[in-house]
């Protein structure tokens, strides 16, 4: 996997620290996988869990990604984002030739 990485945001480290105190929960962890699928080829899947395998990297100690989510996804910004909307985590990944609407779909 080389020099890969994720970049990630005080706002999103700020948001998963918040986590792990509501879950009580130190080992929490925002796991970003990539599935095939979704509008535009592939799917970012977020969901937090405390599971770390040998096939993961772990980023800042809080975000968590397989070797083949990260080939995809790699040096892209994982923010967290407050608007008129609601609250979210994002992925911005400057790879994508295009993204949905949906905001989790990307093409490569």
């Amino acid at each position: 996997m080389g020099n890969q990485t994720l970049h990630i945001t005080e706002s999103a480290k700020s948001r998963i620290s918040l986590m792990r105190e509501k879950k009580d929960d130190p080992s929490l962890n925002l796991r970003v996988t990539v599935n095939g699928g979704g509008c535009a080829g592939y799917e970012i899947e977020l969901a937090f869990d405390n599971a770390v395998s040998k096939e993961d990297t772990v980023f800042e100690g809080c975000v968590v990604t397989d070797d083949i989510s990260l080939d995809l996804i790699k040096d892209s910004k994982i923010d967290f984002v407050t608007s008129t909307m609601g609250e979210e985590f994002k992925v911005l990944n400057p790879n994508a030739v295009s993204q949905c609407g949906c905001g989790t779909s990307f093409s490569l």
